[in-house]
């Protein structure tokens, strides 16, 4: 009889969880939009995951009758981006 650690059951989880979100941003992207993502995800992994959240969510809902393209995912990470805020300082 082996008893189950559920630490370990979590990790499995978590590493199948990873595996299917992979294999489906696979099928959701062309291989130069992929490549974007990682990058991204180097620099700012929580824009990366808010990127793939709303992938998976639209491909859920089938409104993604296409790979998305390079040119496609910059404009769907610009709208996500929050925007700079800029600040003006004024000296006399």
């Amino acid at each position: 009889m082996s008893v189950e650690n559920p630490d370990d059951e979590r990790k499995s989880s978590d590493a199948e969880v990873s595996a299917l979100k992979e294999q489906a941003l696979r099928t959701l992207l062309t291989p130069e939009a992929r490549l974007r993502l990682n990058n991204v995800k180097m620099v700012k992994p929580e824009l990366a995951v808010m990127v793939e959240n709303y992938l998976l969510g639209m491909a859920s809902q089938g409104r993604l009758n296409s790979q998305i393209s390079d040119d496609q995912l910059k404009q769907i990470l610009l709208s996500i981006q929050q925007p700079k805020r800029d600040f003006k300082i004024n000296r006399r």
